[in-house]
């Protein structure tokens, strides 16, 4: 079994350093500290966290962890609203939030690391779900109270998380179209990097499946395209001999984006294009026209991961728990029947 002492050889600095570089000791320069986290994750060291908090007093306050930077992720509706969640159950209970700012994986990794080494926090809430995510890893192996905004790509058995069923309601709004007539239909702006992408990409292929119509991989179109050359993927997409009648769009942002590239090329939704979306934001209820879009219960998602996670904090043996949050179609006005002769005609 490693030790403090074998830790504090293999970096060439004292146990008491490695002591204070656990406690993030701010009389430890940050290039020691870096130097002696990388030898402990090296030889796999992980500090008895459930002893030192009988020494050490309650944090009372919850680790927030957003998949980027906050000044990025704030600009998305999502986020501010599922904070709005876990604020009203962290303030219930009286607990504070302390929020990452980590603009890369490796800083956020960092990030939480120094979090649960220095005992900033009681627990950590993870606001997305990366596929083979080495944040999740790490604090899975240091037995750290976390929970999840998202289905964990591995071990979901043994992560509490809360999350939508992204493959039934994916299938269910691409059936939506399929029922207005349209069989041409594209996925546009997911990240295959996150979980939630990869679920809601398979309801969308079994829809597909089930209708009889076929997969085609030109009609996926992922995120960084759009954000990076969005009129141009947008009219690359138009151009197609066989173009798409719809779009499943992967939230509201993503369809105002396309919304817009679409105007540009004279075209209108929902006469030439009709698109669905997800999250339901305030503003797509007055878009134009009112997008129809999926209400995933954000809030609920953030109030219920930090009953969760408070629950681990306060009874380390619970049992993992998995909490699907339910979901409703908003049906409004960037959606419409797409008539036989129409699809004749292309």
């Amino acid at each position: 079994m490693v030790t403090i002492k074998d830790v504090a050889k293999e970096a060439g600095v004292a146990p008491s350093t490695v002591s204070r570089v656990i406690a993030d000791s701010p009389r430890i320069s940050e290039e020691t500290k870096r130097r002696v986290r990388e030898v402990m994750e090296e030889l796999g060291y992980y500090p008895n966290l459930q002893a030192r908090s009988l020494a050490a007093k309650s944090t009372k306050t919850i680790g927030i962890i957003m998949p980027d930077s906050a000044y990025h992720n704030l600009q998305n509706p999502f986020f501010p609203e599922v904070l709005r969640g876990i604020s009203k159950k962290a303030h219930e209970s009286r607990y504070g939030i302390y929020l990452s700012t980590g603009s890369s994986e490796t800083e956020i990794y960092d990030e939480v690391i120094s979090m649960v080494m220095g005992r900033r926090v009681d627990g950590i809430i993870l606001l997305y779900s990366r596929i083979n995510d080495r944040t999740m890893k790490y604090l899975e192996k240091a037995v750290f109270p976390f929970t999840v905004v998202g289905r964990p790509s591995k071990n979901e058995e043994r992560i509490t998380y809360v999350d939508n069923n992204n493959v039934a309601i994916t299938k269910e709004v691409t059936n939506y179209l399929i029922g207005l007539g349209h069989e041409k239909i594209a996925f546009v702006g997911g990240n295959l990097k996150f979980v939630v992408t990869v679920d809601r990409l398979d309801g969308y292929k079994m829809a597909l499946a089930e209708a009889g119509f076929p997969f085609r991989e030109e009609y996926v179109v992922h995120e960084r395209f759009v954000l990076e050359k969005g009129k141009e993927v947008t009219f690359s997409l138009m151009s197609l001999d066989s173009p798409p009648t719809a779009f499943v769009a992967q939230d509201d942002l993503m369809a105002y984006e396309m919304i817009s590239h679409l105007e540009a090329l004279n075209m209108t939704v929902p006469e030439d294009i009709s698109i669905v979306s997800f999250n339901n934001f305030s503003l797509s209820e007055h878009s134009k026209p009112p997008l129809t879009s999926v209400d995933i219960g954000t809030f609920r998602l953030g109030y219920e991961a930090t009953q969760y996670v408070i629950e681990k904090i306060e009874n380390p043996d619970a049992l993992p728990k998995r909490i699907t949050i339910p979901t409703r179609l908003i049906e409004r006005k960037s959606c419409a029947p797409r008539s036989i002769g129409e699809e004749q005609e292309r």
